[in-house]
């Protein structure tokens, strides 16, 4: 039988800039010669934007709306670059997580409502990855989908094995999977005849019936991750805990970079899916991922089908790993309470598993699990925006009015959008 074990509290945090012990040799002018050793952090987050998920909900809006929703992928990505730079910036300011800073400031009441909201929050995100890594098996190597799933899951763990090891190894696997999501999605945009016209009217935000904004709902639950929230501020903190604000200015700069380069590129992969879905598959009824592969097959040829397939599997594999760690961050952060990963692993994929064996069509339980994820992102983006708003929290990387404002903006934009699916759903 497994243990729970019970992590001691952490130290009483005086604002940033006067504790925080120094573990990183990174002083201001240094630092910012040093750009490239500090980069990693965004990158693996980044492939919380371009999972299963975002296959699933990309390539049913262009199959369905052809570019009409191209301006919420581009959106999305937008607040997406200003949120994983706050939750980046949160960690760097305190050393700690945002689960971690919610159990410090907050009512207990309160920690463990949002503690309870998050854990749904990754079971949903690993049914997305696992149901996406053993949809990719089944096109490929024509395996069942249950086989799939466990195997996803198994080949996840191992790779997470590695961030117990060393964390650029675990860091340069992640941005090695991207790179292989890259490489496919270049070549089937190269080669599948985009309308460029088109794509600048779909800039226009609008929406065509309930069904396009339930789609577009479920395209920022993929692209605006709770999870990757989550997850930022704790990678930072752990590998940047300075002693004072010029060094932690230094490697926010870096941090910068760092985001916006990995996000920008997630969402460049992410507007793909949606061009190539918009142009290849358009009119087609195409609107289960086994039909996009059938469909960019016939299309545009094996090897872009190929590709398509290999891009989803090292989606599901690196985001699978990803989502795992992350769930022990929400745990250890809200409760101070950690359990053996591989437990950790069996309770969230356990869903997965039985949504696969009962015969839930794969695609819709992709689209429907981010969703979920979109109603999960207040609760982490309004305490993130609060915290790091607070001069007693951040010290002297507290944000400007500016990013507040827009933090604050983003949050109630996601909020109405949500308000007006569940009024239509259950209104």
């Amino acid at each position: 039988m497994f243990q729970t074990q019970k992590l001691a509290p952490p130290p009483r945090r005086r604002p940033a800039g006067t504790t925080a012990l120094l573990t990183a040799p990174t002083p201001g002018a240094r630092t910012r010669s040093r750009i490239w050793p500090m980069l990693g952090p965004a990158f693996v987050t980044a492939i919380a934007y371009v999972d299963p998920g975002n296959f699933a909900t990309n390539i049913t809006a262009g199959s369905t709306y052809g570019y009409l929703l191209v301006w919420v992928v581009i959106a999305s990505n937008l607040m997406a670059i200003l949120i994983q730079y706050l939750s980046a910036k949160a960690g760097i300011a305190t050393g700690m997580s945002l689960p971690a800073l919610c159990r410090e400031h907050l009512p207990r009441p309160v920690t463990r409502g949002l503690w309870g909201q998050a854990e749904l929050v990754t079971i949903a995100t690993d049914l997305a990855e696992v149901v996406g890594g053993a949809l990719a098996l089944k096109l490929l190597f024509d395996l069942p989908l249950l086989v799939g799933g466990v195997i996803t899951a198994a080949v996840a763990f191992a790779m997470l094995g590695l961030k117990n090891t060393a964390h650029r190894r675990f860091e340069f696997v992640i941005a090695g999977m991207l790179g292989v999501i890259l490489v496919g999605f270049v070549y089937d945009v190269a080669i599948s005849g985009v309308d460029q016209m088109a794509v600048l009217d779909g800039t226009v935000p609008r929406f065509e019936g309930m069904d396009s904004v339930m789609l577009a709902a479920g395209m920022l639950g993929a692209t605006v991750m709770p999870h990757a929230i989550y997850l930022h501020g704790a990678l930072t903190g752990e590998r940047h805990r300075l002693r004072t604000d010029e060094a932690r200015r230094a490697v926010l700069r870096s941090q910068r970079v760092d985001v916006v380069a990995a996000m920008t590129v997630a969402g460049l992969m992410n507007l793909s899916l949606v061009l190539i879905a918009a142009s290849a598959l358009s009119g087609q009824g195409i609107d289960t991922i086994e039909g996009a592969h059938a469909g960019l097959g016939e299309t545009l040829g094996k090897g872009s089908a190929l590709l398509f397939a290999i891009g989803l599997l090292a989606s599901g594999l690196a985001a699978s790993s990803v989502g795992t760690l992350s769930g022990q961050i929400v745990m250890e952060g809200f409760l101070r309470m950690r359990i053996p990963l591989a437990v950790r692993r069996i309770v969230t994929l356990a869903p997965a598993l039985v949504i696969i064996a009962v015969g839930v069509d794969p695609t819709q339980a992709l689209v429907g699990s981010q969703v979920v994820l979109s109603f999960g992102i207040p609760f982490a983006l309004v305490p993130l925006i609060w915290f790091t708003s607070r001069r007693d929290v951040m010290g002297g990387l507290v944000n400007r009015r500016i990013t507040t404002l827009a933090g604050s903006v983003a949050a109630a934009l996601i909020i109405a959008l949500n308000g007006v699916l569940l009024w239509e759903l259950f209104g």
